[in-house]
C-alpha cells in the first residue's frame, strides 16, 4: 500500500506564493508518475501537474503553466508544488496522487493512490 500525505496549504492573498509538499511512503513501483490535482467547490477534480519520479520530466495544465512548478526529492520521497502569482481561481482542495505507470497522464482515473487533500484559499 502507498500512503500520500499533503502539507503546506493555507490562506494567502492574490499574488502570493505557497509551496505544497507530498510525502510518499509504503510500497511503490520503481517507475511511476506522481501528480497534483485540485477540486474547487462545486467543480470536478482537475489535473494540475505531474512528474515522472525517475526521469523528472513534467507536464502542466494550461491554467497553471508558468506559475506553478512541480519537483521531487528522491532521497526524501517528497514531491513539491511551488505556486506563484496565486489567483482566487486557484482556490481548491489540492490532492497528491500516484500513477503506477511512468506515462505523464492527466486523467483522474489513471491515478490509483490519493492523499487526503489540503485546502488552498486565495482571497483578499
Amino acid at each position: 500500500q502507498v500512503q500520500l500525505v499533503e502539507s503546506g496549504g493555507g490562506l494567502v492573498q492574490p499574488g502570493d506564493s505557497l509551496k505544497l509538499s507530498c510525502i510518499i511512503s509504503g510500497r511503490t513501483y520503481v517507475s511511476y508518475t506522481i501528480g497534483w490535482f485540485r477540486q474547487a467547490p462545486g467543480k470536478e477534480r482537475e489535473f494540475v501537474a505531474a512528474i515522472r519520479w525517475i526521469a523528472g520530466s513534467t507536464i502542466y495544465s494550461e491554467s497553471v503553466e508558468g506559475r506553478f512548478t512541480i519537483s521531487r526529492d528522491n532521497a526524501k520521497k517528497t514531491m513539491y508544488l511551488q505556486m506563484n502569482s496565486l489567483k482566487p481561481e486557484d482556490t481548491a482542495v489540492y490532492y497528491c496522487a500516484l500513477d503506477h505507470d511512468f506515462g505523464l497522464r492527466k486523467r483522474v482515473d489513471d491515478y490509483e493512490d490519493w492523499g487526503q487533500g489540503i485546502t488552498v484559499t486565495v482571497s483578499s
